[in-house]
């Protein structure tokens, strides 16, 4: 299923979008695709699936630990497609891959969008990659039909958030707060004025889904009810596969658990 089409089909049930993230090889390659399972079973629209990099800049301590136990594990970018394959047979949930900017030109623009769009990626996010220095992307990402998925600050300016509103397919990714990702004991509470200034510059013609710091089912509510179209948890999922990862059957069930209650919480 198409990212825009899981918006639409959530929009006429009346409730906002649930986007999981993880990160694919964490805590093993083997554990991937349960995980993935429990997080669908739990309730999750859509699935952001992180393919690590040594130096994830945009991620705070609990994604980077992540990434440095799925390097560990072995996964890289070959593993991870072939990892999407194996999900793409057992479901149809949207697939997002959230990597970082090296990864993709050490592959070649091209040929990273064909392999997400031949794995069965629906979209892509680069925290990395300025909007100025995207084109070649978007242009390769549009011709592969992978959405390209920008990041809008709380720092961008009016203009700024115009230009990328207009690169962005699937949603635009609002970020919260300024800083790096991990789960926060409160939300900020400029989201509400920040959904509004975004949904101006997207014309209301697409998506826009916040992320960075959410971890409850409080916090999911309250994008919700600010107007944004979806909100995005990751390091609270994070932490939950540190916290179990040598028991794989306590890990998969408190997954589906929290991802049960968060998924509660976007019914408007």
């Amino acid at each position: 299923m198409r990212i825009a089409d899981k918006f639409q089909e959530l929009s006429e049930n009346r409730e906002g979008a649930l986007i999981v993230y993880v990160m694919a090889g964490d805590p093993s390659l083997y554990l991937t695709k349960k995980i993935v399972n429990a997080l669908e079973k739990g309730g999750a629209d859509m699935i952001e699936l992180g393919l690590p990099f040594s130096d994830p800049i945009a991620d705070g301590p609990t994604i980077q630990a992540a990434s440095e136990r799925a390097l560990n594990a072995g996964m890289n970018p070959d593993l991870y497609f072939n990892i999407i394959k194996e999900i793409r047979e057992d479901t149809d949930i949207p697939l997002i891959c959230l990597t970082y900017y090296n990864l993709v030109l050490h592959k070649g623009i091209g040929r990273f969008m064909r392999d997400c769009a031949e794995s069965g990626i629906n979209g892509i996010i680069i925290p990395d990659l300025p909007i100025e220095e995207a084109r070649q992307a978007i242009i390769e990402a549009n011709k592969n039909e992978v959405d390209f998925i920008p990041l809008i600050a709380p720092t961008s300016t009016e203009g700024r958030r115009g230009v990328i509103a207009s690169a962005a397919h699937g949603f635009i990714y609002l970020v919260s707060l300024l800083g790096v990702t991990g789960a926060r004991k409160e939300l900020s509470v400029a989201v509400k004025d920040m959904v509004c200034k975004v949904r101006r510059a997207a014309e209301k013609k697409i998506p826009i889904a916040v992320g960075f710091g959410l971890s409850s089912p409080a916090h999911v509510q309250d994008v919700i009810r600010a107007g944004a179209d979806g909100a995005i948890v990751g390091s609270a999922l994070v932490n939950i596969i540190a916290q179990n990862k040598d028991d794989e059957e306590k890990m998969l069930r408190e997954i589906r658990e929290f991802v049960s209650q968060l998924k509660e919480a976007t019914h408007i």
